[in-house]
């Protein structure tokens, strides 16, 4: 049995075991002299255990994140955890505000870790929200999605070297594993040093939600809450499926201007030589295709129909088994994802 929690200290609030609390982070001010708070909500357990951390909107315009977190916190059943679980539904405020992945500067928060007290603003924020929060995490979360015009289908990036973020991203339950190395100056890469595991949700499209993305999130954060042993596993009816894990991925990208259209769609297993593409030009009949250079399953894609020599359009990735094994599969985990019933889980009081 666990043993009971004492009291812990976020940016300079108590909160008691047995205890949920919103903190509000003073982070930084608009050109107003307007303050901008950093809104966390700490539910801290009777029971000692894990502490994680559930983030989302590093990037301010990735939203389907933001929906994750606000349903989560929905959930009455929270309130029993062992442990201690922090939620931060918008890291990068700025950004949110003005529906744009950056802040004010043009610099991405998540290529600003670990921060400095008197850096830039992005360094700045970096800085509070590590010393702050993520210093008194062991585990995290981390949701993003795909950038704008471009759809990622639901997937986890981990750092597989780690043994408890593999077993993570496997507890997760994401259709496919993507095993990404660290990333110089981003939350990954802090969280790593520090000795935290850190997993990455990627799904959807920025400025959209994407209700399989969101779906899939909450069953997988909570398969997370699960695996760490701060609720009670759920009585397993069938055997539960197993990720497949990506060999490796890399985009396609075009070799020439124009409007672009696609035959194939993300999540779907295409072979080495099959068009997935067409790129023609708008004022004549000159098409080039856009061929698979190798087998794989679509996990990312360019929704916008004009392009550049040199742009992104599929992200392919390819599977040491083979590909039309992995793509049943994910049908498989995608299809369970879809079937099951968040909004009335009874299980977890969803209000």
């Amino acid at each position: 049995m666990s043993s009971l929690n004492r009291p812990i200290e976020i940016a300079g609030c108590i909160v008691k075991p047995g205890e949920r609390k919103t903190i509000h982070v003073d982070l930084a001010r608009l050109y107003t002299n307007t303050h901008l708070d950093l809104d966390i909500e700490v539910i801290h357990g009777r029971r000692s255990g894990p502490t994680l951390m559930v983030c989302a909107a590093i990037h301010g315009d990735e939203l389907n994140g933001v929906e994750i977190c606000r349903q989560l916190l929905k959930y009455k059943s929270l309130h029993r955890i062992a442990g201690t679980l922090i939620i931060v539904p918008v890291v990068n405020i700025f950004g949110f505000i003005q529906q744009s992945r950056y802040l004010p500067d043009r610099r991405d928060l998540n290529r600003c870790f670990p921060g400095s007290e008197k850096g830039s603003l992005a360094s700045r924020i970096a800085y509070i929200f590590r010393t702050q929060i993520l210093s008194h995490c062991t585990h995290v979360l981390d949701l993003h999605t795909g950038a704008i015009h471009r759809s990622n289908m639901p997937q986890i990036r981990a750092n597989l070297d780690n043994p408890i973020a593999k077993e993570m991203a496997n507890a997760f339950g994401a259709p496919v594993i993507i095993d990404s190395k660290l990333r110089d100056g981003s939350l990954r890469q802090c969280a790593d040093e520090a000795g935290i595991s850190l997993i990455l949700y990627e799904a959807g499209e920025a400025l959209r939600f994407d209700d399989r993305a969101i779906r899939g999130g909450i069953r997988g954060v909570l398969n997370v809450v699960r695996y760490l042993k701060m609720l009670p596993q759920l009585k397993k009816t069938k055997k539960a499926l197993t990720p497949v894990v990506a060999n490796s991925s890399a985009w396609i990208r075009t070799n020439s201007d124009g409007v672009f259209r696609s035959v194939v769609s993300v999540g779907q297993r295409v072979s080495r030589g099959q068009q997935m593409g067409i790129v023609a030009s708008p004022f004549g009949t000159h098409e080039e295709e856009v061929i698979a250079p190798n087998s794989g399953i679509i996990i990312g894609q360019n929704n916008i129909p004009v392009v550049n020599e040199g742009d992104a359009l599929y992200h392919l990735a390819r599977f040491e088994a083979s590909s039309l094994a992995a793509e049943k599969q994910v049908e498989r985990i995608t299809e369970e994802i879809e079937a099951q019933q968040m909004p009335e889980d009874s299980e977890f009081g969803y209000i």
